[in-house]
């Protein structure tokens, strides 16, 4: 058990009210996500049209990109609930990738270079993830998780918004130089770590007794959790890596490499109108529907991608691939963390976060490599059909059950 003495009376969770350990860590994630979308924003088109990689190329260091923080989201899930510094762990990991936005500057043309540095980002980026969700659902009363991960990210998002916005900005003052924009995100990122240090308050259990790795894998037992870590696996290596998606937005709507940058903020735009009454919905309707309706949307942006280029067309598909993250992204999490034990709450919530992540890291290859050896719609007329096939799946199973 966790118990709160340790915590501002302000944290403590009341009903119809957000903990202020979740507000604070909104917070951090709004600042580090200036900055990580900052590189976001601009990486897709410097690998593609300033190096030149094509689109398997683009899908390995993409699919690398997303799988780093496969093994890493478990062991520093582990590590927190092992040490009992969930806090410490979080910080780390937002350090880390704090510094390499530095060696994104040292790497300069070398993909090799920018394939390590974008791993080891990604590797504070599993570090942190774990033990930030399990900060916000032991902050959290069970049946507000919905509320609660929404808020957070909401906030979140509120930084992917401005992210591509000060991208842009910094791209425009230094007449185009990948270099400030990448050293703007180191600075902005080392704020993010300030605010989590001073604000953010640790969870300490009353038992300090050291929870075991064995122990931690011990909750695949429970059918429950064991089940939403393989759905949420299958559906991650049936959908499509953001990047991608701005890509063909690029390539089809013909879109110009300094407007590239905005793309992003339709996306973060809709996440962050959503990303509370869709928490709201999952809390009331039940988190698993909410979850597989945000993977629906996801279908029919892909298949309008496919369509005509009307523009109206092109802010739809940003707009349904909005819903998407507001549906699954925070909804997942307050779904899975009931299920958990408190004392391996971090530990548990990596294992679903490390069979996505992993899958999501191989569907970003076969993406790419679909799309070199045939058609960029035609590759997305799989996945569509792919998506499709186990959303209707695991609605009929229904891994959890209706008021998860």
């Amino acid at each position: 058990m966790y118990i709160t003495t340790d915590r501002p009376a302000t944290d403590t969770p009341v009903a119809g009210r957000v903990a202020g350990n979740v507000i604070a860590l909104g917070m951090v994630s709004l600042v580090t996500d200036i900055s990580s979308e900052m590189v976001t924003a601009v990486l897709p088109l410097y690998l593609v049209v300033g190096l030149g990689l094509n689109p398997l190329q683009f899908g390995l260091l993409d699919g690398m990109y997303a799988g780093a923080t496969a093994i890493v989201r478990l062991l520093g899930g582990h590590a927190a609930d092992r040490w009992h510094r969930l806090k410490a762990v979080a910080g780390f990991g937002y350090g880390l990738s704090a510094v390499c936005k530095l060696g994104l500057m040292a790497a300069g043309s070398s993909v090799g270079a920018i394939g390590a540095v974008l791993a080891a980002d990604r590797t504070g980026k599993g570090l942190r993830t774990a033990p930030r969700d399990a900060l916000i659902s032991l902050s959290s009363e069970p049946a507000s998780l919905g509320r609660a991960f929404g808020v957070h990210r909401a906030m979140d998002t509120v930084g992917a918004f401005l992210g591509p916005l000060v991208a842009m900005g910094v791209l425009w003052i230094s007449l185009g130089s990948y270099t400030s924009v990448f050293f703007a995100s180191f600075c902005i990122a080392i704020v993010g770590v300030l605010v989590l240090g001073l604000f953010v308050r640790d969870r300490k259990p009353v038992e300090r007794e050291r929870v075991t790795l064995r122990e931690t894998l011990a909750v695949l037992r429970q059918a429950s959790v064991r089940r939403v870590c393989g759905w949420a696996a299958l559906l991650g290596l049936v959908t499509i890596g953001d990047s991608f998606v701005y890509l063909v937005l690029q390539r089809r709507w013909d879109v110009g490499a300094v407007y590239f940058p905005l793309l992003p903020l339709g996306t973060a735009g809709v996440f962050l109108l959503l990303a509370i009454p869709f928490g709201r919905l999952a809390d009331r309707a039940g988190r698993w529907k909410v979850f597989l309706g945000g993977h629906v949307a996801l279908a029919v942006a892909l298949v309008v991608l496919c369509g005509p280029t009307a523009w109206w067309l092109g802010v739809l598909a940003l707009v349904l691939h909005g819903v998407f993250y507001a549906a699954t992204d925070g909804v997942l999490m307050a779904a899975a963390g009931p299920l958990l034990p408190a004392n391996i709450r971090a530990g548990g919530l990596a294992l679903v976060q490390t069979g996505q992540a992993i899958a999501r890291m191989l569907s970003s290859v076969l993406f790419g490599l679909l799309w070199t050896m045939w058609d960029m719609r035609v590759a997305l007329l799989v996945v569509v059909a792919s998506l499709v096939a186990v959303v209707v799946i695991a609605a009929v199973v229904k891994p959890l059950e209706v008021s998860a």
